[in-house]
């Protein structure tokens, strides 16, 4: 993280444009992977630090382009019957997306035999309820004693998001990490929900929640790649000024 990079201040650090947890890029690929070894022995020419230079090279299929960007037709066909409820439009949008994503999850954790939605201790459905009333009051009940708000998003947004990402992995053409990214971050109601959550807590007095907001609820590449390019994203922020 380049943050801490420029932080810490170490004596020699190249900054990769990589997912978090893969530090050579993807697997697989011993010549991209050595490519970027040669790039961190490079640094050895500096005689004295700290020195912090970037790795422009993007991971093979990485690139934003069109056809990850447009993820039009990738929920299950399934049509499931909704029944009457008294939940908020946003909740009710966010339990069809889950619905339409279920059947996909389960199939991911058929294959992969292991998942890493749970953190939170809470039902999917009742982690999207956290969030959706978290976007519209900003002040929701923490369903857990042991938990402040802030601690309870940012669990409630890691089980949300993990959920979304392995439904939508095992769908063919979306292998390329960045393109799950992509897509949760722009084309869906979670994605939207959470940009606006940020957008609320970029100066919020609650010292958590404003570092969560900054730092952590949507990942540095998201935001630049929205910086660079608007249209990809229909989140509230750009829909409604």
């Amino acid at each position: 993280m380049r943050l801490h990079s420029e932080k810490i201040r170490p004596p020699r650090a190249l900054w990769v444009p990589f997912e978090l947890g893969r530090p050579l890029g993807v697997p697989n690929d011993p010549e991209f992977q050595h490519r970027v070894i040669a790039a961190v022995l490079g640094l050895l020419k500096h005689d004295r630090g700290p020195v912090l230079e970037d790795y422009l090279e993007e991971v093979p299929d990485g690139e934003v382009n069109e056809e990850q960007i447009t993820m039009d037709g990738q929920f299950c066909p399934i049509n499931l019957t909704s029944s009457p409820s008294k939940d908020s439009d946003l909740m009710q949008a966010l339990e069809a997306e889950i619905n339409h994503l279920a059947p996909w999850y389960e199939m991911a954790v058929n294959q992969r035999r292991r998942t890493t939605v749970g953190v939170s201790g809470l039902d999917i459905l009742d982690a999207a309820r956290f969030l959706a009333a978290m976007a519209e009051s900003g002040d929701p009940f923490v369903p857990r004693d042991d938990l402040e708000r802030g601690p309870m998003l940012k669990l409630c947004c890691e089980d949300l998001t993990s959920f979304y990402g392995e439904a939508i992995s095992v769908q063919p053409g979306m292998n390329a990490s960045t393109a799950v990214e992509n897509w949760i971050w722009g084309h869906t109601v979670l994605g939207e929900t959470m940009w606006k959550i940020r957008e609320v807590n970029l100066e919020s007095k609650d010292d958590f929640m404003r570092y969560h907001a900054q730092r952590s609820l949507i990942p540095d590449r998201q935001i630049h790649l929205r910086e660079e390019n608007p249209r990809v994203f229909r989140s509230w922020s750009l829909d409604k000024k």
